[in-house]
């Protein structure tokens, strides 16, 4: 057996080790939320652990980690063709590791006031959700059923969550009351912003264009300064018909700041737009670093 061989294996191992431990960590938290918060306060979760959460309220003969476990199962098998392989033997397991940490992670977190038990949920849910989502899977639910409709019907992933979770909000509504769907509300929106907060980081990065007839002078400022790569593009002036370069970089949001104080320093009238980004992927070119 080749030295290159063993080494494959054993990073291959570390990395089905490090997503399980992910997805147990993630799970544990949110069955957390579930059996302490959400479960004593009659609130009701996102994607099918809400659709659980509201059949138990109506009949709780099955636990919710069971009924999560059954409603995941039709899911799994429609959409088995349609998902990677990777992702869906990892969300296979996730779904089953989430199913148990529901079922016997039970314990009593001593809230009484509803909004912060709201709050407290969220917060607890968004960092479990996020862990998991930092792993190769997911708990299956909602994101089996997006993968699906992306699929068959060319449904955005963003319409789907959204569609579903209206949903949920509107059944418990309907069937318990306007109260308790406005805290599964406050539930969802905190847990929504720490998931964000858990997967980007606090190094989320920034998109920034300039326009400026100093281009030239502010992207040697960039590179050499600040150590970031630059895209000069090409413009023209609408009224002016003048050409101009617009740059385009990414930085951190801590490098944001420096960004603004050297391009002022250049040119004070320069044009700035910073937008933000989900994701940013890249390297290093040569000696200079991309984004």
């Amino acid at each position: 057996m080749s030295a290159d061989l063993v080494r494959s294996w054993l990073k291959r191992g570390k990395e089905i080790a490090w997503n399980l431990l992910l997805m147990v960590v993630g799970s544990a938290l949110c069955a957390a939320a579930v059996n302490g918060i959400l479960v004593p306060r009659e609130f009701v979760s996102s994607g099918v652990t809400g659709v659980a959460l509201v059949i138990y309220y109506l009949w709780p003969g099955l636990s919710v980690g069971t009924l999560y476990f059954l409603l995941n199962i039709p899911l799994f098998f429609m959409g088995w063709r349609l998902v990677g392989r990777r992702f869906f033997g990892y969300s296979i397991i996730g779904m089953v590791t989430f199913s148990f940490a529901v079922h016997y992670v039970q314990i009593t977190i001593p809230v009484d006031d509803k909004i912060l038990s709201a709050l407290l949920a969220g917060i607890i849910t968004g960092v479990g959700a996020g862990i998991v989502l930092r792993s190769a899977g997911s708990a299956g639910g909602t994101d089996i059923l997006s993968v699906i409709l992306l699929s068959r019907f060319s449904m955005r992933l963003g319409t789907t969550l959204l569609a579903f979770n209206s949903g949920v909000l509107l059944l418990t509504a309907a069937l318990f009351s306007l109260e308790q769907a406005l805290y599964t509300l406050i539930f969802l929106y905190v847990s929504a912003h720490i998931v964000n907060l858990v997967v980007t980081g606090l190094n989320q990065r920034k998109a920034v264009f300039i326009i400026s007839p100093l281009s030239d002078q502010i992207a040697k400022g960039i590179m050499e300064d600040m150590s970031r790569g630059v895209t000069i593009l090409q413009g023209e002036g609408g009224y002016s018909r003048q050409r101009e370069g617009i740059l385009y970089t990414v930085v951190t949001f801590r490098e944001l700041s420096r960004l603004k104080q050297l391009v002022r320093r250049i040119d004070t009238d320069a044009f700035v737009v910073v937008n933000e980004t989900l994701e940013v992927m890249g390297r290093r070119i040569g000696n200079q670093p991309h984004w």
